[in-house]
């Protein structure tokens, strides 16, 4: 598992200190990859409004405004940037659905375990997986976002990389996560007449190979789209019932 170089620059995405000067000069809000109208279907499909959400990376995106605004009701939003955390409860102090806390994903020891229902992600994996100790890194966020999810919560990750460069980190076996995935057209994205996809819709989960990838002969629709992870944190009462299983097909 090696740093994701497919889409990075020279910036160090994980470094606290350069999203503190990039959010100095940058006023206004910006929303990575999409916005809620485009997720909302993925949003609600899997997490009630009445779950208590983690927003990692939270930026100056105006996401959680947006579903606070669609009926959610407890959203905790965290960002490396202590610019943007400042930022952000000034704009949003009138809206007690929201919080902001300044932290590092990679170390989110305030909150126990099984704090949260879901845990949204638009980029910070992505963010990390450019950054210096890309590997080192990811696993430390994935390790936290496991811990902190409640036995049959979603982590639900936007990102840019296909499963040959997400799969690897998001199918360790200790997560114990089953992933659905489906992907997303870019913003603004036009099809052509003559391109023809394998799926009928945005909801039809994509269909994985045994490693994990996306067969050969699947068609997407935008080659540049975005990839939505449902990772669904497996309880321990299933992986009981899944071994049960496994040991009577084996005795048959």
């Amino acid at each position: 598992m090696y740093r994701d170089v497919s889409s990075c620059n020279t910036y160090n995405y994980g470094d606290a200190v350069y999203w503190d000067a990039r959010y100095m000069q940058e006023g206004g809000s910006f929303d990575w990859y999409q916005r809620y109208a485009a997720l909302r279907p993925f949003v609600r499909k899997y997490m009630p409004t009445s779950s208590r959400i983690l927003m990692v990376g939270c930026g100056n995106a105006v996401m959680s405004e947006d579903m606070v605004q669609d009926g959610y009701e407890d959203i905790m939003n965290i960002d490396i940037s202590a610019v943007a955390i400042d930022m952000m409860k000034k704009k949003f102090e009138y809206i007690p659905q929201l919080k902001y806390m300044q932290m590092d994903v990679r170390d989110m020891s305030f909150f126990p375990d099984d704090s949260f229902d879901g845990v949204i992600d638009k980029g910070t994996l992505d963010s990390l997986m450019c950054g210096t100790d890309a590997p080192i890194s990811a696993a430390q966020m994935l390790a936290e976002v496991c811990r902190l999810l409640k036995p049959g919560g979603t982590y639900l990750l936007i990102t840019y990389g296909d499963p040959t460069v997400r799969m690897p980190h998001l199918g360790r076996r200790m997560y114990n996560w089953k992933v659905t995935l489906y992907n997303i057209p870019r913003p603004g994205f036009q099809k052509p007449e003559s391109c023809s996809s394998s799926r009928k819709s945005l909801l039809e989960p994509i269909p994985l190979d045994e490693k994990g990838f996306i067969p050969k002969d699947w068609v997407l629709e935008d080659p540049d789209s975005h990839y939505i992870y449902v990772c669904r944190k497996v309880d321990d009462a299933e992986i009981d019932d899944q071994l049960t299983y496994r040991l009577a097909a084996n005795l048959l």
